[in-house]
């Protein structure tokens, strides 16, 4: 990984000036590794709930393939800090991907588990880049299964970047569990129910097939989450946005999506409010410009700003010879979006 670095550096340093080195490495290792519903398709064989077609241990490869990639992670910001930054004057930084979590009740242990489920999302990595280690909670709930930094590695990693990239579409409730007798998926490791819904009601309103909830208070509290926690780093928003299952609509009637308009209307709302609390952000991006291929659900999950007509294959160019992509509609009073 840090020979390819080195290519990417030497061959366009000279036009990037904002590097990320990883895009959400809890993704992979989650779902690539534990769950097996992601590329390379690795989890326990056997599992009643799980179904994958290439072997693996769902209780310690996700732990592993993610150490891994913070090593990589530090190997390549290291590089990039020690011989080209001064010349190139860029900035070095990873994307991590978190859910908000609010806690299922209002009793101490689910309260507790909040934190817990933040430690095992974000903390997971971000503790490693700020203070050399994984969050005590993790090292004393995956023991042994949890890979070690050696004391070179630790010092590596801490302070490996200069900003750090933020994708944040919705939060989750946390509710306690007893302890398991028998340990299953890492997903068992953080002894909680991670839930959408409490008694049948969403944490708030998604769309139709869609696992993003609208709940824009949530970009807020990790912002001041993070500020609070990691000493207020420079972070950019790489990603906010809502998504919409493919339907077998119109044109004419698949451009129209009020709710888009409304979901970044309310989370620039609060993200204007954690940069009045003073949260360290420099920059945001909505995912995405167009619709386009999301990982396992490839084409039927929309999320863009510019709605792309899958089945014409003519790509439609005007008389410019400029490809025509259809924009969403949005009303006048936010039309500034």
């Amino acid at each position: 990984f840090k020979n390819y670095a080195k290519v990417c550096y030497e061959e366009f340093g000279d036009k990037v000036k904002h590097w990320i080195t990883i895009n959400e490495p809890w993704t992979f290792s989650t779902f690539g590794y534990g769950e097996g519903t992601f590329a390379p398709g690795r989890c326990t064989q056997g599992l009643p709930d799980l179904s994958c077609p290439g072997g693996g241990d769902s209780l310690r490869e996700p732990y592993t393939v993610s150490h891994n990639m913070l090593l990589a992670h530090s190997e390549a910001a290291k590089l990039y800090k020690n011989h080209y930054q001064a010349k190139q004057q860029g900035k070095v930084g990873i994307t991590l991907t978190s859910f908000w979590y609010e806690p299922y009740d209002n009793n101490p242990s689910d309260k507790e588990v909040q934190q817990r489920g933040l430690e095992f999302n974000l903390g997971w990595f971000m503790d490693p880049l700020v203070c050399g280690d994984y969050p005590f909670s993790m090292r004393s709930l995956v023991g042994e299964r949890l890979p070690k930094f050696s004391a070179q590695e630790s010092e590596k990693l801490k302070g490996s970047f200069d900003f750090i990239g933020l994708n944040c579409y919705t939060a989750r409730y946390a509710q306690s569990v007893p302890f398991p007798t028998k340990l299953q998926t890492y997903n068992d490791d953080i002894y909680a129910h991670i839930l959408a819904e409490k008694n049948g009601v969403p944490i708030e309103h998604a769309e139709p097939g869609s696992w993003i909830n609208v709940y824009p208070r949530g970009l807020r509290e990790l912002l001041l989450y993070i500020k609070e926690r990691y000493s207020n780093p420079e972070i950019y928003i790489t990603e906010n946005g809502v998504m919409e299952k493919d339907e077998d609509l119109p044109v004419s009637e698949a451009v129209i999506d009020p709710h888009r308009t409304e979901y970044l209307t309310l989370h620039l709302h609060e993200l204007a409010e954690a940069l009045r609390l003073e949260a360290n952000v420099n920059g945001y991006f909505t995912w995405s410009l167009l619709d386009n291929f999301e990982w396992n659900s490839g084409y039927t999950s929309r999320l863009g700003l510019h709605y792309i007509d899958f089945k014409d294959k003519t790509l439609k160019r005007n008389s410019n010879g400029e490809l025509i992509v259809p924009e969403r509609t949005r009303s006048k009073k936010n039309s500034t979006l």
